[in-house]
């Protein structure tokens, strides 16, 4: 895979709740991390006292950070109405030449912020809320 562009990675958010997906607009940066704990499973029996993990255990998440301006008004008020209701619809994760990532998140946190002379602007953390799909490009 070669070099991709950077405003390729979007995040898709379900507004209706029916499979409905629109881009969240005016994000200028994304992140997706995908995290798995492990479980140590060392004992005196391991073989040169090194560390043995259980395969196949422990918990995976994924969390996804983007910050941009406003642009949509529709897709604003649908994230911020999610964070007040403590809603987890389906979001999408669309990685160029690599696939979509499609499942419940929960909105972490919204911060928004603006300068004297700058437009406003915005931050939103998602986190994980249940089993995530992948389907390659």
């Amino acid at each position: 895979m070669g070099a991709q562009n950077g405003k390729d990675l979007l995040i898709k958010l379900d507004m209706t709740g029916g499979g409905s997906f629109s881009t969240i607009a005016g994000l200028r940066a994304t992140r997706i991390s995908f995290n798995a704990e492990s479980v140590d499973a060392t004992s005196l029996e391991s073989a040169g006292g090194w560390r043995e993990l259980l395969a196949g255990a422990g918990v995976k998440s994924a969390a996804i950070s983007g910050s941009g301006v406003f642009r949509d008004e529709t897709t604003d008020e649908r994230a911020r109405q999610i964070f007040f209701d403590a809603e987890m619809p389906d979001f999408q994760v669309i990685i160029p030449d690599f696939g979509t990532i499609e499942g419940p998140f929960q909105v972490t946190s919204i911060e928004y912020a603006g300068t004297h002379n700058g437009e406003a602007t915005y931050e939103l953390s998602i986190a994980s809320a249940g089993a995530l799909t992948f389907t390659a490009a």
